[in-house]
């Protein structure tokens, strides 16, 4: 596993277990609240003169929406539900715990507000994937029908259960219904099932970057300082001028009215050190939105006719399609399609083949996109094995698996050898 990977895999591990209510924040003040839409909008507005969405909100923001949504301005509503929704980071960030605590009061009746409802409070603890909205849904297993049936559809698609599963599975043995629900849908992969299949055909327009891209040029460290705020980092890609490259975000704004996704596509991608940031540039640009998780972007195609194995891998983490094939014949702004199951690259529009035949790294890539993602991925499969072991199920057929290596292979590998040597066998 790659560094970058290690990292994900810690984040993802911190994110996991159902947080307690732990966070101290000042009171917000009256002021700060009614302040609070102006010195948005005045935000927005900044951010927009460089094409950038607004950041998501700080704590401090997210205190002053959900008092506001308490006793909505009129006028306002629809705005500050958006914000609640949408603009506020999923896991463990301390805005993040002021809304998940926001929507457990409503839940349970200690705060009441005329746009969000205790069934509205539920579904939307169940979109924020993990992290402090864990233990509200599962507490919302013991409410009533409408607001437990909304807390199974919650845990139904949340991954990052780990301790958490044992609250579930002990309210399962006492006869809790909605908690059996929670935990079929675990064993049935309903997370996985539910989420669209990679298409077979794939129309994408090229963003071609001759000769060789270092995570350097997608990630400069000079501008190391943004790679939090991914919109803006993103404007750093590729900022020195090179062969076919003279203003990258004005040609993805041009190559972009062609009316399909952009694949980023070059000769040797991602060589260097281990750059998440880099993944994320790329994918700011050629990626999808992640619903309910502000400036984040998954997805995406990248082509090359060789991909670094940890850039590659990194793109596997990030539900994109990495695709290691012959990039000779296509140029920046041509249209092609891509047979993901045939294995076949065409032009668009016309029989003529760009590449006849071309094979997945491993079929198991099909569920990494499917998944969202190779760790969600891995996660998943594991909780839908822990939900079938529960239900004395055998192990689930869904998921591909990796082809086995051949243990009959005669001698020792470059790795083995040097191990060997230094061991004195």
């Amino acid at each position: 596993m790659a560094v970058g990977d290690v990292e994900d895999v810690a984040k993802v591990a911190a994110a996991a277990a159902p947080k307690k209510s732990t966070l101290k924040l000042p009171k917000i003040t009256e002021a700060a609240v009614a302040a609070f839409k102006a010195e948005y909008d005045d935000h927005v507005a900044e951010r927009a003169k460089t094409g950038l969405p607004a950041l998501p909100l700080n704590a401090k923001q997210a205190q002053c929406v959900t008092e506001l949504l308490q006793n909505p301005p009129k006028g306002d509503e629809e705005f500050l539900v958006d914000l609640l929704t949408n603009r506020i980071p999923p896991g463990v960030d301390d805005a993040t715990h002021v809304k998940a605590n926001f929507l457990d009061a409503v839940m349970k009746g200690a705060v009441t507000s005329p746009l969000v409802s205790k069934l509205k409070a539920v579904e939307l603890l169940g979109t924020m994937q993990g992290g402090y909205n864990v233990q509200p849904l599962v507490d919302a297993l013991d409410l009533a029908p409408e607001l437990a049936e909304a807390a199974v559809q919650g845990l139904s698609v949340t991954l990052l259960m780990f301790d958490a599963f044992h609250d579930v599975e002990d309210k399962m043995r006492k006869g809790n219904e909605f908690a059996r629900k929670t935990i079929e849908s675990w064993a049935n992969a309903e997370w996985f099932t539910k989420r669209p299949k990679l298409a077979a055909k794939l129309t994408v327009t090229v963003f071609k970057v001759t000769g060789e891209t270092n995570t350097d040029d997608l990630s400069p460290a000079q501008d190391a300082w943004s790679r939090p705020d991914i919109p803006l980092h993103a404007l750093a890609m590729l900022k020195n001028p090179r062969d076919g490259i003279h203003n990258s975000a004005q040609q993805i704004i041009e190559l972009k009215k062609k009316g399909f996704p952009l694949a980023y596509v070059g000769d040797v991608v991602g060589t260097g050190s281990s750059r998440k940031s880099a993944t994320n540039s790329i994918l700011w640009y050629m990626g999808d939105d992640i619903p309910f998780a502000p400036n984040k972007r998954c997805g995406g195609v990248v082509i090359g006719t060789v991909i670094a194995p940890i850039f590659f891998n990194t793109m596997e983490d990030s539900g994109a399609l990495p695709l290691e094939l012959n990039a000779e014949n296509m140029a920046m702004g041509d249209v092609i399609d891509i047979y993901t199951y045939e294995g076949i690259v065409k032009r668009n529009g016309t029989e003529e083949v760009l590449i006849p035949k071309f094979a997945l790294k491993s079929d198991v890539i099909l569920d990494e996109v499917q998944a969202g993602g190779r760790i969600p991925l891995i996660i998943g499969r594991g909780l839908t094995g822990r939900a079938r072991e529960c239900l004395k199920l055998p192990p689930s057929e869904i998921f591909k698996k990796m082809a086995q290596p051949d243990t009959k292979v005669k001698g020792y590998t470059l790795a083995q050898k040097l191990v060997g040597a230094a061991c004195g066998v």
